[in-house]
């Protein structure tokens, strides 16, 4: 199964991406949070963070973003981050320290907010001293659906399905988990009233067969690109780009 998705897979994950007004003071929070480390480059409306365990986070420039308020569906989170830690009482205390908010809290985990309002959660591992990125979590109408939709896309193979929940790829190598949400309410990219708070970058060599590729198994092209980059939805409405080396 995972050699056939590969063979077709559309793109590779290219990194994750958070929208925040002030996007430097979320960087200094996830580097100092999780040690994360900012890859030098000539942009004031985006930052690059590498993880050190794999993956490439962006922090993109949102003047008029508005922030979740979570569980709340007419503001939804629309995805966010699982984080790993080896004690999540004082991982919470750090990130409250660093200007996070709590959420929530339980034995496994804390639901947090960062600065900007997106939720993440602090997952209990004792058995790991580092604190890892484990993955990042999309809500959706239909958790099967959309994760064989990204299954497709990524040429990540379907790993685990429950009910309502789904996840592609392996624990280790980025997977991406869908959780499915009652009364789901998609964004309206650009409309800043519906934000789409965050959103994968897709790397694809030949962007014009991708997006035909894309096309047609249900993502729909939005009005919005540059020159390395153009932008499409999920068919759960969330935005994702298609992005290449010029």
């Amino acid at each position: 199964m995972t050699s056939e998705l590969h063979r077709r897979a559309i793109g590779s994950l290219r990194a994750v991406a958070l929208d925040a007004p002030d996007i430097d003071r979320l960087a200094t929070f996830y580097q100092q949070l999780a040690g994360w480390q900012r890859v030098p480059a000539d942009d004031d409306e985006w930052i690059t963070l590498d993880t050190g365990d794999g993956w490439r986070m962006g922090l993109q420039r949102a003047i008029d973003h508005v922030p979740p308020h979570w569980p709340d569906q007419d503001r939804p989170q629309q995805a966010h981050l699982d984080f790993r830690v080896p004690d999540i009482d004082a991982a919470a205390e750090r990130a409250q320290q660093l200007g996070a908010t709590l959420l929530r809290g339980n034995e496994r985990w804390h639901t947090m907010a960062d600065p900007a309002g997106h939720p993440f959660d602090l997952c209990l591992a004792p058995d790991d001293p580092r604190t890892t990125l484990m993955g990042v979590m999309l809500d959706c109408p239909d958790a099967k659906a959309l994760s064989h939709f990204y299954a497709e896309l990524l040429g990540k193979p379907v790993t685990y399905e429950a009910d309502g929940v789904a996840m592609i790829g392996q624990d280790g190598a980025q997977p991406v988990m869908f959780q499915q949400v009652t009364q789901f309410t998609a964004p309206r990219w650009p409309d800043p009233a519906y934000p789409q708070q965050i959103h994968l970058d897709v790397t694809v060599q030949d962007v014009d067969a991708a997006e035909r590729a894309a096309l047609d198994i249900g993502a729909t092209r939005l009005d919005g690109g540059g020159a390395n980059w153009r932008v499409y939805a999920d068919p759960a409405g969330k935005p994702f780009c298609l992005v290449w080396t010029v």
